[in-house]
């Protein structure tokens, strides 16, 4: 059975870090995506890292979140460092068997909520 499960999220304040886990399990992948899902919006494109660590971001949060893999146990990383308010949401992390940074995405975990006042 495939799985994606995420961990690490919470609530922070603004300005704090998190740092956000997905553990695969069942098959290996070779491209990872996260995403997020404010209340009242669509899920929208985070980061994404494909096997040779090519990394793409999103442009809100270029310079703030930084997405890494370590192949060998078949996990990603989201490092989420001045975090604000506006990004509080629940976060799903994606894989696919697919080289690529772009999608699509066979596979969604069951998401991890972080929450940030300020």
């Amino acid at each position: 059975q495939v799985q994606l499960v995420e961990s690490g999220g919470g609530l922070v304040q603004a300005g704090d870090s998190l740092r956000l886990s997905c553990a695969a399990s069942g098959r290996t992948f070779n491209s990872y995506g996260w995403f997020r899902q404010a209340p009242g919006k669509e899920r929208e494109f985070v980061a994404a890292i494909n096997w040779s660590g090519h990394t793409t971001y999103a442009d809100s949060v270029k310079g703030r979140f930084t997405i890494s893999r370590i192949n060998a146990k078949n996990t990603v990383f989201l490092q989420m460092n001045s975090l604000k308010p506006e990004d509080a949401a629940v976060y799903y992390c994606a894989a696919t068997g697919l080289i690529t940074t772009w999608g699509p995405w066979d596979y969604w975990g069951q998401g991890t909520q972080v929450t940030v006042s300020s």
